[in-house]
Parts: structure tokens; C-alpha cells; sequence
């Protein structure tokens, strides 16, 4: 059955619906009814992907049905919602929902849940030099410091904490495998490679952040966010926290400035201290 829309209402037919096992593909349509799918999404400007197709509906809410269905048999939707906070930043939510004929079912893709992780991709924004090191500098990085950088794109924020902030180690992470090559190759061309360590991961499946003393960010509010627990919880009394530009919600920074570069462009910085208080 080809994929349409009905005329009236907005109603998107999906027909790549997966059916259960043993469904009755003879049995006469009239027997079967349809299912109706309510699909609640984070932002209006969602794009909402069904079964693999992406449908035209807008709004916070959209509702869809199904072609006729066997009664009695489960049958199951892939329901995918992409968004961009912001310009450089796709947020990929994905869920799973199991629907009957003549009845309709909520999936409710508002909130993010830890069993069912979001998929993000940020694109890769290079810090000018002179901002990294006034992170740096904010974060007043010596040499007892292990200095980690969540999304370290080429790496040049953990490479200048050790050749010129004269940082113990630094650590690197980022999801994208390009990303992690030119760092090694920065870190091998500086001279400091047996002194940073680059990891290909996704910064919102850490579960710890080991020995670090230094985090440093510039990934948006919305990671921002969500790394704040593991940031409060993991780091110890003492660990200092340097975002460019983004902030963490309700978690108010001790300090903020804003420094220029050689074109006269204003970064905004901002600190936060771990203190024992976090602990609790």
C-alpha cells in the first residue's frame, strides 16, 4: 500500500508500519481498523520521522493513523524527532511504540530518558587561540592540573594546557573520528603527545571524569545541562569548570568575563569551583 495523506485533518497513513509476526495479510479490510498514533515532541520546529519517513505535520502535537490493522496483534512504530537548539547542534531522539488497531497510543518525546539516550551531533565551531588561552587563564591551570576538554574538536585547548600552561596531562574527547586524527596529529606535530591522551567518545555517555581538575566546554546549554550532574558529582572540591559562551541552567557560574580577540569579537567565559557542597 503506497504512503498518503488524507484530505482532511492532516492525517499521515504510514504504510511502512512493521507488522507483528503471523499478521493475516488476506483477511478482508473491513475487519481491520486503524490505529492512531499522538506524538508529543520537544520544540515546534521538530522534524518528526516515522517508520523512516518523515512526515509534515507541525505543531507540539500531531497525531497520525495507521493503515487498517488486524485486531488483536501488536503492532510497532519507529518514531524519530531531530531538532537544533541551536546552529550548530542536532539533538536525534529516538523511541519505540507498540500500537493496537482501534485504539490510539501517546509517544511522548518531550523529555530526554537516561535508558534511551539522545543521539546529538555538534558541529565542529574552533575556539580562536587567544580565547583558549584565557580559559585557561580563568581557570588558572598549573601544573598539578589534568585538564579535560568535552568536545575537543582539534584539540587545541588540552595541547596549549600542557606545552604552555605547563599542565600535567590532558585529555581530549569528542564523537567525531576526524576530529580525534587531526588532534593526535596536532599533539605529535607540538610535541606533546606522550603528555594528552585523545578518546573518540560521546561526552553524555561519561559516567566519570576519572582525575580530572580542569573540565573545559563549549558545547551548548542543552549538553551543558546535562552534564552538570556528572560534572557536580564526579569532580572533585577544588576541580574548576570553564564553559565558553553556555551556561547550566540554575547552577549559577562564580564568575563570568568577557575577553576580545585580535578583531575586537567579545567571547563570553564562565567559571564554576567545585566545592564540597556539590558532594551532598
Amino acid at each position: 500500500m503506497p504512503r498518503r495523506t488524507a484530505a482532511a485533518g492532516g492525517t499521515l497513513f504510514v504504510a511502512a508500519l512493521l507488522l507483528a509476526p503471523g499478521a493475516a495479510r488476506g483477511q478482508a479490510a473491513a475487519e481491520k481498523k486503524p490505529a492512531a498514533l499522538r506524538v508529543l515532541v520537544p520544540v515546534e520546529a521538530a522534524t518528526l520521522i516515522i517508520q523512516g519517513a518523515e512526515t509534515k505535520q507541525t505543531g507540539l502535537t500531531r497525531v497520525f493513523e495507521s493503515p487498517p490493522l488486524e485486531p488483536g496483534k501488536n503492532y510497532t512504530y519507529t518514531v524519530v524527532a531531530k531538532w537544533m537548539p541551536n546552529n550548530y547542534t542536532t539533538i536525534t531522539r529516538t523511541r519505540t511504540v507498540t500500537v493496537k488497531a482501534g485504539e490510539t497510543t501517546e509517544a511522548d518525546l518531550r523529555q530526554a530518558d537516561e535508558k534511551q539516550p539522545d543521539d546529538l551531533f555538534i558541529r565542529y565551531v574552533p575556539t580562536p587561540q587567544s580565547v583558549v588561552e584565557a580559559m585557561l587563564k580563568l581557570a588558572d591551570v598549573g601544573a598539578k592540573d589534568v585538564v579535560y576538554d568535552l568536545g575537543c574538536g582539534d584539540g587545541r585547548i588540552v595541547i596549549t594546557a600542557v606545552s604552555e600552561f605547563k599542565a600535567k596531562r590532558g585529555v581530549g574527547v569528542d564523537l567525531d573520528p576526524e576530529r580525534i586524527k587531526d588532534s593526535r596529529a596536532n599533539a605529535k606535530r607540538e610535541k606533546v603527545e606522550d603528555k594528552v591522551e585523545f578518546r573518540q567518545e560521546d561526552v553524555l555517555k561519561l559516567k566519570d571524569l576519572g582525575d580530572a581538575s580542569v573540565v573545559m566546554l563549549y558545547l551548548g546549554n542543552d549538553v551543558n545541562e546535562r552534564l552538570k550532574p556528572i560534572l557536580r558529582k564526579t569532580l572533585k572540591p577544588g576541580s574548576r569548570v570553564v564553559s565558553h559562551r553556555f551556561t547550566m541552567g540554575d547552577w549559577k557560574p562564580d564568575k563570568t568575563i568577557t575577553v576580545k580577540d585580535k578583531d575586537g569579537i567579545d567571547y563570553v567565559l564562565h567559571l564554576w569551583k567545585i566545592g564540597q557542597d556539590e558532594k551532598k
